[in-house]
């Protein structure tokens, strides 16, 4: 078993607290990337999606989040999600240039690449306005904070996972 830690960083201009909708552990979140195969290397074609409302029972014990196989050589893997780890993405941390973790993901047979931006994300203003339903499929968001009167924006979104040791407290 690996775990892999999905670390998030994003220019975030008179924003903070950056997070999925739900929060770091929001259960309807989609994580969206692309899977290697551990035996063959294998890259997939599309995107994979993952979220901590759907589960899978395994064979011998307990669940998982997603069981696929590989195309290639048919080798079958698994990706659990590891809740309760994760943080938002702060302005102190983005204009610091730090990423913020995210998200655990057990994985077996397989490895998680090329993390996907999609719809479902929430930011404040550093005035305290809420703004909901952040899509960054496209890249970038930009808007007004008419109660800080002044704009605000994420942008340079990026993501890279990195294998994690659970056992230490500082990830």
């Amino acid at each position: 078993m690996v775990n892999f830690m999905l670390y998030i960083s994003a220019d975030l201009e008179n924003l903070t607290n950056f997070q999925p909708a739900g929060g770091v552990d929001d259960p309807n979140f989609t994580y969206y990337f692309k899977l290697k195969c551990e035996n063959c290397g294998e890259v997939t074609e599309k995107e994979t999606c993952v979220s901590l409302n759907e589960t899978l029972p395994l064979p011998k014990k307990g669940t998982t989040n997603l069981i696929q196989k590989c195309k290639f050589c048919k080798r079958e893997g698994t990706v659990t999600m590891i809740p309760g780890r994760g943080s938002p993405l702060t302005n102190e941390l983005s204009e610091g240039g730090k990423h913020a973790a995210l998200m655990v993901f057990d994985c077996r047979g397989f490895e998680p690449l090329d993390f996907a931006f999609s719809s479902g994300w929430k930011a404040e203003s550093i005035e305290g306005t809420k703004f909901e339903d952040i899509d960054l499929s496209g890249g970038d968001y930009a808007e007004y904070d008419e109660k800080g009167e002044c704009p605000v924006m994420i942008s340079n979104v990026a993501a890279m996972f990195k294998v994690v040791d659970l056992s230490k407290k500082n990830l």
